[in-house]
């Protein structure tokens, strides 16, 4: 019987009873597919861990550190006035947030994430071929409403290998993947931004091992990740920028 999703993610989460997991361990070992699928889930996590978890263990800043009062009369003077505050920031906080919606992470950071959970990928990197590149193209460009391009990499070194259509919280977002003769690979994401700008200059950030160039050019905004020096990531951005900007 095939595994639900629901039970397939309590395994993966260690959630399930010690027999029931034994009987799903038994299960994924006659069914590679299921069990391909396991690991991806445990890869994502790793991921999104190795990428959100040393913002946990940042120290606390200390303006935000209780001290001691000296008098015990000042001190629950303080108190008083912080109970006081609170209810006046919090009312505000809810006339804000019915406003307001929190930002979504930097589209550096989107990209890492992508990057990291599919690259390491054997038998399903990408959902289309680079055989079937005319197809990718022309699908990618319908989801998001705008007209791509799948650079061509072969002077750096690298070979199409496929795209995928990717969520986000804007809408569809584009992942090509390109990989070179020693295995290594790059992905180049892109995603439909809400407001157009003129800025297009290059921007790096180290998102845990995976470095990432990214700009924005009018409604798109890209981003080139990979396990790379960062100086030899930002030829190979370059020579993509040239390409969709000739």
């Amino acid at each position: 019987m095939k595994l639900s999703e629901n039970e397939l993610h309590a395994y993966v989460d260690d959630q399930l009873a010690l027999e029931r997991r034994r009987a799903v361990e038994a299960q994924l070992a006659e069914a590679p597919d299921e069990a391909e699928r396991a690991a991806a889930y445990r890869a994502q996590n790793a991921a999104l861990h190795a990428l959100f978890d040393p913002v946990l263990g940042e120290p606390v800043p200390g303006r935000f550190q209780r001290t001691r009062a000296r008098r015990s009369g000042a001190r629950y003077g303080v108190a008083a006035a912080l109970i006081v505050v609170g209810v006046v920031i919090g009312w505000f906080a809810h006339v804000l947030l019915e406003q307001h919606v929190p930002s979504p992470p930097s589209l550096a950071r989107r990209a890492a994430v992508a990057h990291a959970v599919y690259a390491p990928e054997v038998r399903h990197p990408v959902e289309v071929g680079a055989d079937q590149e005319e197809h990718l193209i022309a699908w990618l460009s319908k989801r998001l409403g705008a007209q791509l391009k799948a650079p061509v990499l072969t002077t750096e070194g690298y070979e199409l290998v496929g795209g995928r259509l990717l969520p986000d919280e804007g809408g569809a977002v584009a992942q090509f993947m390109y990989q070179d003769n020693k295995g290594r690979r790059l992905t180049l994401y892109v995603s439909r931004l809400a407001v157009r700008t003129r800025d297009t200059a290059f921007r790096f950030s180290q998102e845990d091992r995976v470095a990432v160039f990214y700009w924005i050019d009018g409604s798109l905004g890209y981003a080139l990740s990979a396990e790379l020096p960062k100086a030899e990531l930002l030829d190979i951005a370059t020579a993509v920028y040239k390409q969709l900007n000739p």
